[in-house]
């Protein structure tokens, strides 16, 4: 039992792959597109961007609770 006081779970917590990133990014992009944010527009942002503005649109958007 001594050994699972010592040891880090973080150091084996699994870690997200580039496939899943760049699928999660190609997600946003649809989303935004579907929004109304032009092709070229969304061709320059990059992951920040993306969230930023997708996070944006979708507070407009919200119906009032």
């Amino acid at each position: 039992m001594g050994d699972m006081l010592r040891r880090n779970k973080n150091l084996r917590r699994p870690r997200k792959s580039g496939t899943e990133r760049r699928r999660r990014e190609q997600t946003h992009r649809k989303r935004l597109a579907a929004l109304g944010v032009p092709a070229e527009q969304l061709r320059t942002m990059d992951a920040k961007q993306l969230r930023a503005a997708l996070k944006a649109k979708i507070k407009g958007r919200r119906p009032a609770a």
